[in-house]
């Protein structure tokens, strides 16, 4: 368990909080390309990290990422005209370009060089893998661009969504990795005993710290084989996994990788980014295979409030739990693998107190990741770059679902298959 002081350590993002100041030295997804679909279409609001900001594509293309009020009274950069790249406050019309710099003050006499001396608060952003992300730390420890396999495959084998929780970014991230519930929370065939995850509740748990972070194994057993499922732990917080082989009810998937980043939005708001990318360079993922992943995970199209990334299925309403579902086919009653993991994490509470905890055996990755996030919050404290900043650490590593002949070692039987292939 920690501590209140230690929890609030891990879980507080604001500017000038030990976390944010940790968050902010990671890229970060701020949104997905989808959401500037148009040059000089129409800004965005965004909040990341604690700090509102306004997001907008200019004329030829690029991403401006601005403070969300103008620097002169304050005013709403939202409501500003996009246009000849850059952004103008309808208030008195100045204009700054995507570096936040004044390019135009006609408000004031037109031999002024006082627009030379204003600014906007302005971010680096970098497009890849269909989202937009964001670096908004000190420009002197900004690390290169992210490099992740995901963002190197083509637009034809990836497919990326995005999902709002109203929970602390912590309780996310610490569901995404730990392998063990999916037995429960996410056995949605109680009845059927050939299913591995029925048979096999507490899979046996390996944890190696790496230079990014950590990869782990979740290892079941079953007659002369053991099903492995090889996770990676990718500073601050990402999760990858290998592709779910079986969807319950005996349909099957389509080889993928899947995975999350969790983006503190504030100290209780989340964004969940949801990535899926094809197994085999040579099989692209489809749109239909993508539609009916995220329809089985319960955030396909239908299941969001239009025009939001936010759940028809919330904390508002339950969730819509069927107990009767729960008493004779599934463990929780609740349709959606996504929307089962936010039921538990949102009913957690905003942020969760974990001084309360009494953690097993099944929660090694869990401990193993409060004590990366802890010693990164030390290095920054010395001065140090945390793990994970240096794409060369991370780039080539991918997740992986397989069997393998029962008690043979995971690290040399799935070698080449934890190997990037993009």
């Amino acid at each position: 368990m920690l501590t209140p002081e230690e929890n609030a350590r891990l879980t507080r993002v604001g500017p000038g909080t030990p976390m944010g100041t940790l968050m902010r030295r990671y890229w970060q997804p701020a949104l997905l390309s989808e959401e500037l679909a148009e040059a000089d279409g129409a800004p965005v609001r965004v909040r990341l990290l604690g700090e509102d900001l306004v997001a907008f594509r200019d004329t030829e293309g690029n991403v401006g990422l601005v403070d969300a009020f103008c620097p002169h009274r304050r005013a709403p950069m939202f409501f500003g005209r996009n246009e000849e790249c850059g952004l103008r406050c309808v208030y008195h019309g100045w204009k700054f370009d995507k570096d936040g710099t004044c390019v135009d003050m006609p408000s004031e006499p037109p031999d002024s060089l006082f627009k030379t001396k204003v600014r906007i608060g302005a971010y680096p952003t970098h497009e890849a893998g269909d989202m937009i992300w964001a670096y908004l730390g000190p420009p002197e420890s900004q690390p290169p661009a992210p490099d992740y396999e995901l963002l190197r495959a083509p637009k034809t084998h990836r497919h990326v969504s995005k999902t709002f929780e109203h929970a602390n970014w912590l309780q996310a991230l610490e569901g995404g990795i730990d392998t063990s519930h999916s037995s429960f929370a996410h056995n949605n065939d109680i009845q059927n005993k050939r299913l591995l995850r029925n048979a096999d509740t507490a899979p046996r748990l390996e944890v190696e710290k790496t230079a990014y972070g950590f990869r782990y194994a979740g290892i079941r057993s079953r007659d002369e084989e053991d099903y492995v499922r090889v996770y990676h732990y990718v500073m601050p917080a990402q999760q990858l996994r290998g592709g779910v082989t079986d969807w319950g009810g005996g349909k099957k998937a389509v080889p993928a990788l899947h995975g999350h980043v969790w983006v503190p939005i504030d100290d209780e708001h989340t964004w969940t980014f949801n990535w899926i990318y094809a197994y085999d360079p040579a099989i692209p993922i489809d749109r239909d295979y993508a539609l009916a992943y995220e329809t089985h995970s319960g955030r396909g199209p239908a299941e969001y409030i239009p025009g939001t990334y936010h759940l028809k299925l919330n904390r508002e309403n339950d969730y819509l739990i069927d107990r009767e579902l729960q008493r004779t086919k599934t463990f929780t009653g609740i349709t959606g693998v996504n929307t089962q993991d936010f039921a538990l994490q949102e009913g957690m509470g905003p942020i969760c107190d974990r001084s309360g905890e009494h953690l097993g055996t099944s929660d090694r990755a869990i401990i193993a990741a409060r004590q990366l996030l802890i010693e990164a919050l030390d290095a920054i404290d010395r001065g140090e770059a945390p793990r994970g900043t240096n794409p060369g650490d991370y780039s080539n590593v991918r997740p992986v679902d397989l069997e393998i002949p029962r008690g043979s070692r995971w690290q040399q039987a799935l070698e080449r298959e934890l190997i990037a292939r993009f």
